[in-house]
């Protein structure tokens, strides 16, 4: 029996979750219960979730064990509109720009939920998110850069199209010195290689174009990728190639 299925067992015969959820959340600590976040969303309700996200940062702050229940909460939503709750959509992409580091990366586990059960659903609704706020767009890279969603060359395809909208748009962006930037940035800079490696033929072809761009912010997330060690198992002489012409070590 797996980690997971242990806990959702556990979790069935519990009256009190919220104590144990707590005991169990490996919070505070580097890395949250990742395994009992996915057991909560596939075992609790919607009213259980719901009362977890109606925990702000001044009740379940960053960092202290209290954080773990509306994680559990946000993530639980993505099971929900998995299950055809669409119309939880919008209230998971307030989520996605709340200031709790951990609460976001929930959003974009949530979403990876949603892409399992219906792939459709959430390219369209990414393709939303795209046109968003810095950290909206952050949740669509973080969210669609997962291996286990880019098994399909259509879906990949879609997938670059939105990578390349989100990256055109840095061009005119003015608020270059935020932490909200800086937080869409990392993420474009590992973004763009897990999606490349999926579909080498095209991808190669989407990430040239910024390659060769002269923007030093689109510079800086092309050079992160080309260091991804997944480009060099794809095509070693592209990448060598391309650290040589941008001058990555």
């Amino acid at each position: 029996m797996v980690k997971v299925d242990i806990y959702r067992s556990v979790l069935r015969e519990l009256e009190d979750w919220d104590q144990y959820l707590l005991d169990e959340s490996c919070l505070p600590g580097p890395r949250a219960n990742l395994e009992l976040i996915k057991a909560v969303a596939e075992e609790g309700t919607e009213e259980r979730f719901m009362n977890y996200l109606s925990l702000d940062s001044a009740i379940a702050p960053f960092g202290s064990a209290a954080e773990f229940l509306p994680i559990c909460g946000v993530v639980g939503l993505g099971s929900l509109i998995a299950q055809g709750r669409v119309e939880l959509l919008e209230l998971l992409r307030s989520f996605s720009s709340d200031i709790r580091w951990r609460i976001r990366e929930g959003v974009a586990i949530a979403l990876q939920r949603i892409g399992e059960s219906n792939i459709h659903v959430l390219l369209n609704e990414m393709a939303e998110w795209s046109e968003g706020s810095l950290l909206e767009k952050r949740s669509v890279v973080a969210a669609l850069c997962e291996p286990k969603l880019l098994n399909h060359q259509k879906h990949i395809n879609v997938v670059l199209q939105v990578l390349d909208k989100i990256t055109f748009n840095i061009i005119s962006e003015q608020n270059r010195k935020s932490n909200d930037f800086k937080i869409l940035r990392k993420s474009l800079g590992y973004g763009w290689s897990v999606v490349v490696a999926a579909d080498p033929e095209d991808g190669k072809k989407y990430m040239e174009k910024w390659l060769a761009h002269d923007d030093k912010d689109i510079r800086w997330i092309m050079k992160e990728n080309l260091r991804k060690k997944r480009l060099e198992k794809m095509d070693l002489d592209w990448t060598r190639r391309w650290k040589a012409e941008l001058g990555v070590n």
